[in-house]
């Protein structure tokens, strides 16, 4: 297994999915799982350590693995099958290790919040996992990238607010409605 922490969470205003990016910490690749909004939300909210007047669903998660005493040890994504994700948590209760099917991103909004591993398995790290060309332009991939191809570079550090505001301009210049009409 290969240990992966969350390098960014991509949003494309042209699309309702998003991207999860995950590094790998002892190397250069990266794995991109595109989610829906609210796993990617799910996610964000726990990195920024956002408090919620409610528990949201990852939170009572949490707490019932807490209430039933049993410990959340670290989640893996184990598989990947017709470009489908397969993820598993991996908790102990009564001193026995307990393997609970899982989507990735729900496994990952509850590894943030338990503070536990990301591992990725050797073989979807190497059919999906990526290398940044450091030479490309700074935008997430248009749709989930096939097994070889490289993930764009990460932006430059002042750059990184930049992203939501070049897709939204995008949108416009590529919008068939906005060319400029004779005589105008």
């Amino acid at each position: 297994m290969v240990e992966v922490v969350i390098d960014s969470v991509r949003v494309s205003l042209m699309s309702p999915q998003r991207v999860i990016v995950l590094r790998q910490t002892s190397g250069e690749r990266y794995l991109p799982i595109w989610v829906g909004p609210f796993e990617a939300e799910a996610i964000t909210v726990a990195l920024q350590e956002v408090e919620m007047s409610r528990p949201l669903t990852h939170d009572l998660l949490k707490n019932l693995f807490n209430v039933f005493e049993a410990r959340i040890l670290r989640v893996e994504i184990v598989n990947l099958k017709e470009d489908v994700f397969f993820g598993n948590i991996i908790s102990e209760v009564d001193h026995k290790f307990v393997e609970i099917d899982s989507r990735p991103s729900d496994a990952i909004a509850l590894a943030v919040r338990a503070h536990v591993p990301i591992l990725v398995s050797q073989e979807v790290m190497d059919a999906a996992g990526v290398v940044p060309e450091h030479d490309m332009e700074s935008e997430p991939p248009a749709a989930p990238p096939a097994a070889g191809k490289s993930l764009p570079a990460a932006p430059a550090e002042g750059d990184q607010n930049l992203d939501v505001f070049e897709d939204f301009l995008k949108k416009l210049k590529d919008d068939p409605g906005d060319e400029e009409k004779p005589g105008s």
